[in-house]
This record gives C-alpha cells, sequence and structure tokens, in this order.
C-alpha cells in the first residue's frame, strides 16, 4: 500500500492544446499563426466600404422615389390675391406646363389671418397653346380670408372637372 509521501510528484500535464499557440512563462500569449488577422485595418476598412455601400444605396433610392412621386411636367405660382368680402376671395395663378394640349387641374385654398384653411377649390385648366397660362378664380370661403395661395397642380385631372353639365 502506498503513503502520501510515497505519490508522484511530478508535474500534471496542461489539458489545452499547444499546438501553433507559444506560451511563454512572462509573456503574453499569441494566437495560432495563420488564423486571425494581424490587424484590426482589415476590419475597419471592410466597414467603411459597407457604409459608403449603404450610404450610396440610400441616396439612390430617395432620387428614386423623389423623381416618381413629383410631377415636373407641371408648375405652379400664385401671382396675387384680393379679398372680396368675408365668404370669399380671388386668387389670380401662372401654370406653366410641358404639354399645353394637355389639360391639368390646381388646387388653390384660402387661408384665414390664424393660418387655418377656411376655403378651398380645384380649378380645371383646360388645353391651349401656350405652355403658360395665367387665370383667376374665386374660393368661397367658412370664415373672413386673409390670403389664398396654390396648393399644387397635377397633370391627373379627376372626371368630375371634366365633365360637362
Amino acid at each position: 500500500m502506498s503513503s502520501p509521501s510515497d505519490a508522484d510528484t511530478s508535474p500534471v500535464p496542461d489539458p489545452r492544446p499547444t499546438t501553433g499557440a507559444s506560451r511563454s512563462a512572462g509573456g503574453p500569449q499569441q494566437p495560432p499563426a495563420g488564423r486571425y488577422p494581424t490587424s484590426r485595418a482589415t476590419g475597419r476598412v471592410l466597414a467603411v466600404i459597407l457604409g459608403v455601400g449603404l450610404i450610396a444605396l440610400l441616396v439612390a433610392v430617395a432620387f428614386l422615389a423623389y423623381r416618381l412621386f413629383t410631377d415636373e411636367a407641371v408648375s405652379g405660382e400664385t401671382v396675387s390675391y384680393q379679398v372680396v368680402d368675408d365668404n370669399a376671395i380671388d386668387v389670380q395663378i401662372l401654370v406653366t406646363r410641358d404639354d399645353p394640349s394637355q389639360p391639368v387641374s390646381c388646387v388653390v385654398r384660402a387661408r384665414s389671418r390664424d393660418g387655418s384653411e377656411t376655403g378651398r377649390r380645384e380649378v380645371l385648366i383646360r388645353p391651349t397653346e401656350g405652355k403658360t397660362v395665367e387665370l383667376t378664380t374665386r374660393i368661397a370661403t367658412s370664415a373672413p380670408p386673409g390670403m389664398a395661395d396654390l396648393y399644387g397642380c397635377g397633370d391627373t385631372v379627376p372626371a368630375y372637372l371634366t365633365e360637362t353639365s
């Protein structure tokens, strides 16, 4: 029978693998050669390339959405307005379109002094020979008007504007 003093005193081997890694008693351990990049520069370059690519993609999507949802074929502006009374205002607009042979519609609105909308009207601009048309229309209001402006124009004309009565 063996006694505790007869026990084997040889060092116990380290169960962790040591292939490819250098182990020094006092220095930091190094990863196995070729397994990991030697610098962080590769990761940073990849992050920058992906970031620039993502920004370019977002700019392209925004540009395409802008082109899809804006109507550059028709533009307009408010020339002037004149308060008629507490229930009406006249507004004069200038509309320019690429194809004057096509009808367009515009929305004009009246607003009170506090800025709230008090009236709105859709106006049909029929085909003409010139690209630019100036017209005056009256907007009925639900409160005393303070100003009138052109809300917008488009080449999609609702059917109820083109129907004759």
